[in-house]
């Protein structure tokens, strides 16, 4: 389920992390070539995607009744 992202912050091994809007969260490496995003390397890239949408897949996972709880 695509959610709006609303901030970043590195996790415990330096990687940078999105901030979704349902409060769930989703690394956005960049570690070519398996992920290329140069953008999050820096500030004006980060600020650039904020507001973007990135597919959550902790929402994906569920049930009906906890999603509109989360929104």
């Amino acid at each position: 389920m695509d959610r709006a992202v609303i901030g970043f912050h590195k996790d415990d091994q330096d990687h940078w992390v999105a901030d979704l809007e349902c409060g769930h969260t989703r690394h956005v490496r960049h570690s070519p070539p398996w992920q290329n995003r140069p953008w999050v390397l820096t500030a004006e890239g980060r600020a650039k995607f904020l507001g973007t949408t990135l597919n959550c897949v902790q929402c994906d996972q569920l049930p009906a009744n906890e999603m509109t709880e989360r929104l």
